[in-house]
Formats: structure tokens, sequence, C-alpha cells
């Protein structure tokens, strides 16, 4: 799996999936690190350092944002996308493209604290002022608006009593480390088949719901036979 990175900021998510790689756990090859601000650190991390980057600004009109950003993909020939820490929409044409070929990582139980404006210490705030007991991180498939796409896995974090944003972000941080690649490797071993909303990442259709038409599950088109 030819994999591009995209990432607004530090990058600590890019880092994980990067390890994952170097240990074999995730079968993919690092193409392209994209991201929307010419000083994000992720440029500078030292796991990034040898892959190629395209820094690409939103403008002012959409649709040149969205050719640059398929110019990019192309010019590399990523044939997947990680969304780690990447704080702008995806243009419609760009999930068109790589329909069911980007994933997202978020830092709460969606469909809970997601949507426009929920990200960072925002939904660990939101968590916090609502008193939830349970937080904790999704990756899901990327459609065309903010955290709505199908989950492919999610896993839960406890909220503690004397939790601040800050240490409740860095323990759902830790978890998104470990879940991201594990949702990556899915994809890049053809594992993940979506019918509607309803993803299943083993292979096998789940049952459908009471009165529901069971329609089988359609898997992703494949990535290239390996040489």
């Amino acid at each position: 799996m030819r994999l591009a990175l995209f990432a607004s900021g530090g990058g600590s998510n890019v880092a994980a999936i990067l390890d994952a790689i170097e240990a074999g756990t995730l079968r993919a090859d690092p193409v392209l690190i994209v991201t929307d601000r010419p000083g994000a650190g992720v440029l500078t991390r030292p796991e990034t350092q040898g892959i190629p980057s395209a820094v690409v600004p939103p403008g002012p009109d959409p649709a040149a944002f969205a050719r640059a950003l398929l110019d990019a993909l192309a010019r590399h020939e990523a044939d997947a996308v990680a969304l780690a820490g990447y704080l702008r929409k995806v243009p419609a044409p760009v999930v068109r493209a790589y329909r069911h070929r980007i994933l997202n990582v978020h830092p709460s139980l969606l469909p809970a604290f997601g949507g426009p404006g929920w990200y960072g210490r925002r939904v660990h705030a939101g968590v916090l002022d609502y008193g939830c007991r349970v937080t904790g991180a999704t990756v899901h498939l990327v459609d065309s608006e903010y955290d709505t796409g199908p989950i492919v896995l999610q896993e839960a974090v406890d909220v503690e009593p004397d939790d601040t944003p800050e240490t409740l972000a860095a323990r759902v941080l830790a978890v998104e480390h470990g879940l991201y690649p594990r949702a990556l490797a899915l994809l890049a071993d053809g594992q993940i088949r979506v019918d509607g909303r309803r993803v299943s990442s083993d292979g096998r259709a789940r049952p459908p719901a009471p009165g529901a038409p069971d329609a089988p599950l359609a898997p992703a088109p494949p990535f290239p036979s390996d040489p």
C-alpha cells in the first residue's frame, strides 16, 4: 500500500504509523507527507526525513486546492491516505478519487464530540464538561463531511475523576497510536468491507439489522499485486 500521510501539526500519529511500518506490523510504503502549514512540525520530525513532502495550503479557490492535492498524490502514486492530525476538510474530488481509501483518527468515540470545530483540546474539554465517564478514539473512513464516515475501529478510555483536558488527551493519544496502525493494516491487507455505514474488518459479513435486506458487503478495490 503506497500511503500518503496528511498532518497539520507535530505528527505524533504519523510517527506511530511509521513505527508500525518499520516494525513490520503495517505493510505500507510511506510515499508522501502532505501538510497545509509550511511550518508544521511533522516536516521536521526525524522519522519523516527522507520521505517526500508537499505543502498544499487551501487558498481561496476550493477547486484549485483539490487539484493540487490530487496532483501531489498522483505524482507519488499514492493509493491510500491517512489523515493524522490534519485539520482541513478533504475536498470532495479527493474523497471521490480515493473512496474507501482515506482513513482518519478522531480523539473521541464518534459520533460524540465530532464535527466542525471538534478537534484537539476542545474535544477533551467537551468530554469533561459533559460529565462523560468514558471517551476514546475512533478510526473511520473519510467522506465529504467532518467525522461522519463509517467507523472502522474504536477503543474506549475511562475518564478519571481528576482528569484535566491535558491528562485525558495524553491517554487518548496513546490509544490512537496503537489503534490507527491497526486500522491501516486492515486496509493494507484488504480486510475492510463496507455496506452503507456498516464496516466489516474480518472479511465476514455482519448480520443485517432486523427487517433490513441482507446485502453482501463490498470490498474496496484491490491494491496492485506485489511484484
